[in-house]
């Protein structure tokens, strides 16, 4: 494939770090008898919104020098990452698990099932899948094997952690229009200072997750 042209959008003492990445690419794949599909996902520890899950699976020679976990990269770098891996990739997949839900079956729960409903968008089938993650549960007929950190060791992990992230902010973008005062826009639903204090002063949403702990002082979920 073609590379497109490299933006080091990022602080001069970044730069440095950015610029291993040009020689230590993820490896492809945790195996490479079966197709795998690489899975993740993104907003499990915010106080509003959904969570987001991706599946993707990569053509075998798919490289780029940028690609990493999303949490290490720019927001410039994700949003490229995301057009090269939606038109390059043999397949892939994103999923959203609204707080209604994340509030009735938990946010581990949650993140297990959009994993697997992504799973099951991609055409053609993966035969293995590997996880961004210390654990797993489907009912999926897939074998797979669960990688601590894997966004940062696998590409089509780090892909899916790509497009989870970037198709997540969208959408809190968007309800960052709607509810302006908890600075959605900037903390994404995180759980911020800012964000707390604007759930004492203005309460909760309907899109926060009325399961998770919004308290000033805490800074753990339930």
């Amino acid at each position: 494939m073609t590379l497109p042209t490299i933006f080091f959008d990022c602080p001069r003492r970044q730069k440095t770090k950015n610029l291993l990445y040009l020689y230590a690419m993820l490896e492809n794949f945790f195996q490479t008898d079966l197709l795998e599909a690489g899975c993740d996902e993104a907003g499990r520890g915010c106080l509003a919104g959904s969570v987001f899950a991706a599946a993707v699976i990569l053509p075998p020679d798919f490289h780029h020098p940028l690609l990493n976990d999303s949490k290490q990269m720019t927001e410039r770098n994700r949003n490229l990452l995301r057009e090269i891996i939606e038109r390059e990739a043999v397949a892939w997949a994103v999923q959203e698990i609204t707080a209604a839900r994340i509030d009735e079956i938990n946010i581990l729960n949650a993140s297990f099932e959009g994993m697997s409903l992504a799973v099951e968008q991609l055409n053609p089938r993966p035969g293995f899948l590997a996880i961004d993650g210390n654990r797993f549960r489907t009912t999926l007929d897939i074998p797979y094997t669960c990688v601590i950190k894997g966004d940062g060791k696998y590409a089509d992990i780090a892909a899916a952690s790509v497009l989870a992230k970037t198709h997540r902010d969208e959408y809190m973008m968007r309800l960052a229009e709607e509810y302006p005062m908890y600075g959605w826009a900037k903390n994404k639903g995180y759980p911020t200072r800012e964000h707390r204090l604007a759930v004492r002063e203005y309460g909760l949403s309907p899109y926060h997750r009325v399961t998770f702990n919004h308290e000033i002082g805490q800074l753990e979920l339930f």
